[in-house]
């Protein structure tokens, strides 16, 4: 009963650990879309120069 059990419990947190790095595998490449858009569409600065999208 005890190994069936650690079977279990083997599986379910492969199972989580796995839906885990998918999850942030779209997060990555949404977080990497967003990064794209801002850095092409970035607000003119004073000067006419192109200005930083980002605050830091």
């Amino acid at each position: 009963m005890v190994p069936l059990l650690l079977v279990l419990l083997l599986a379910l947190v492969l199972f989580g650990a796995g839906f885990a790095i998918k999850a942030l595998w779209w997060i990555a490449v949404i977080v990497l879309v967003l990064w794209l858009i801002g850095f092409f569409v970035r607000p003119a600065a004073s000067g006419g120069r192109r200005g930083r999208w980002y605050r830091w």
